[in-house]
């Protein structure tokens, strides 16, 4: 075992504060990465507070880790010490099941094994990336474009992939419409990508006050959800809606601008459920999805597409020590868009 340092929760809605924890020694197909950037997540905060119960403290958060190989184990082919790697959202899984088998690892059918958050297969609590280090089985790490600031593409593997996913699975491209609720860490990310695949894009925000950034992003129309008009002028007009709200929203209103046969999907996480109406699914063959990160292949394919595209976050480096205070900037929506932690600031402790 190898000392680590960084910061974690203690117990729900705790502070996080400064804490020295081990890695395990490098297995035959380990390699070790010196995390240089990790992206600050709101499911960071929601797990860090046990606001989705079930939480395991003392807890390390983290999943939206970018760094170098410092170490590989004796049967590693796919890292030399000095690649650039990044982890996500998830660290293992069975590996045997149908859904891995078909690289929907996130779907896991025996178990996800998340990056934090989780117990691994030996029953040790997994620690995240707010950390200096850490060690993982090669098949679950990916590699960062080499064109890429290190920084800026660290949130591509969570808020990236989550809007990727999707968009490539309902076919966004040329001749599709497609509405991004929500210009947050998320939604920022959907309107890059989405309108780097060629389709024609559309913010839906409260109000107009990022209509400059939605432009700017990639956005061909924005709307302030606000309006009395928006939804009666938008009817019947998307074949995709990607929702990234976490807060409370009536869906049925959303659904009400989609074409026959569109599908809005749903990437953010309410507190409470919502309901919907079954007329407003039936009277226009549309449907309500939802859809989670994505698997190992499928979030190297988005790191390639960004790189061949040139696309990263758009964030605000922060040191560790005020990983408190974005904690409540995130939740204020006082951020454009991601915060990423600089972990050479650990050494200033």
């Amino acid at each position: 075992m190898s000392k680590a340092k960084g910061y974690a929760a203690a117990a729900a809605k705790a502070p996080l504060t400064p804490y020295v924890f081990e890695r395990r020694e490098l297995r035959d197909h380990d390699i070790a990465i010196d995390i240089k950037f990790c992206g600050i997540c709101h499911s960071d905060i929601h797990q860090a507070r046990d606001e989705w119960g079930g939480s395991i403290f003392p807890m390390v958060p983290g999943h939206e880790i970018a760094g170098v190989v410092t170490g590989v184990g004796s049967k590693v082919t796919k890292f030399k010490v000095g690649d650039k790697a990044g982890i996500g959202c998830f660290v293992d899984s069975c590996g045997t099941c149908d859904q891995c088998k078909e690289g929907l690892e996130q779907y896991c059918a025996v178990g996800t094994v998340w990056t934090y958050n989780a117990k691994d297969k030996e029953g040790v609590p997994t620690m995240g990336g707010y950390s200096d280090k850490i060690v993982a089985d090669e098949n679950y790490v990916l590699r960062m474009p080499d064109n890429l600031a290190l920084d800026a593409s660290a949130p591509l593997l969570c808020a990236g992939i989550t809007l990727y996913s999707p968009l490539r699975h309902w076919q966004a491209g040329p001749g599709k419409k497609v509405a991004i609720v929500g210009l947050g860490g998320l939604g920022h990310m959907g309107v890059k990508l989405a309108h780097a695949m060629g389709a024609e894009v559309t913010v839906l925000s409260q109000s107009l006050r990022k209509q400059e950034d939605g432009k700017r992003l990639g956005a061909d129309h924005f709307y302030a959800t606000s309006a009395p008009e928006t939804f009666k002028k938008l009817a019947r007009s998307f074949d995709l809606i990607i929702n990234t709200v976490s807060g409370e929203m009536d869906w049925n209103q959303y659904l009400s601008l989609l074409k026959v046969n569109g599908s809005m999907v749903v990437v953010g996480v309410p507190e409470k459920p919502n309901e919907v109406a079954s007329f407003s699914l039936i009277l226009g063959r549309r449907s309500l999805a939802g859809s989670a990160i994505g698997g190992i292949q499928e979030t190297q394919d988005m790191l390639d597409f960004c790189g061949k595209h040139n696309i990263t976050s758009d964030i605000e480096l922060i040191p560790i020590q005020k990983v408190n205070e974005a904690y409540e900037r995130v939740l204020k929506s006082n951020v454009r868009y991601r915060f990423v932690i600089d972990m050479a600031s650990l050494n200033a402790n």
